[in-house]
């Protein structure tokens, strides 16, 4: 799908800019009729035409929806029946935990601990909702005002489904996969665990 700047909108909402994109399709900085900002995520029409995917992204809405903690962000609307597949959440102003470490350096000691103690809470709340992130990493954490904004579900999982993911797949990103994780076996909240580690490890010391 393809949305030149300040010219298109997706559904009601009319789109400023693109913010970032990946294989699964573009985020864009848009605008409500009252002026609210959202970032909305457009799912690739070659992707969203395909059964398992549209079910993925309704899986990650769903999620999203369950979750309500302060360090996450509220769905506002959703596309999850018929293409284009989107989702509206509110827009987070602030750079990722990867660009704040990469441009200004490791996080002192006590901010490293306050960061953690915030993402524990965060997941504490996902897992509770009986959902599996499966990809948290710096670039997946918006940083608001000193406190972290965990993004993108986009591989999320129930931790009761079944079927939708051939067994030996794996997804992630490799230096944040749990063991379990990069020998494709079946997903637990322990993955996040593990990764929330490898998250704190980078943001105390770049690495």
């Amino acid at each position: 799908m393809g949305l030149r700047d300040g010219t298109r909108r997706i559904g009601q909402f009319t789109v400023v800019r693109t913010l970032g994109g990946g294989g699964m399709g573009k985020v864009y900085l848009c605008r409500t009729p009252a002026g609210q900002r959202l970032a909305v995520k457009v799912i690739r029409r070659e992707l969203a035409d395909l059964h398992d995917i549209r079910l993925r992204f309704a899986r990650e809405v769903k999620a999203l929806r369950a979750v309500h903690s302060p360090y996450t962000v509220p769905v506002y609307d959703a596309e999850t029946a018929v293409p284009p597949l989107w989702l509206a959440t509110r827009y987070v102003d602030g750079p990722t935990l990867e660009a704040r470490v990469s441009t200004a350096g490791p996080l002192p000691l006590p901010e490293a601990a306050g960061l953690g103690g915030m993402l524990a809470e965060a997941l504490s709340e996902v897992h509770a909702r009986g959902v599996i992130h499966r990809d948290l990493k710096p670039s997946n954490i918006i940083l608001e005002r000193g406190e972290p904004r965990l993004i993108d579900f986009g591989i999320a999982r129930s931790a009761t489904a079944r079927g939708l993911t051939l067994p030996g797949t794996v997804l992630g990103t490799h230096g944040y996969m749990a063991p379990e994780q990069l020998l494709g076996r079946e997903p637990t909240p322990a993955v996040d665990v593990f990764a929330l580690g490898a998250v704190l490890t980078y943001a105390a010391t770049g690495r």
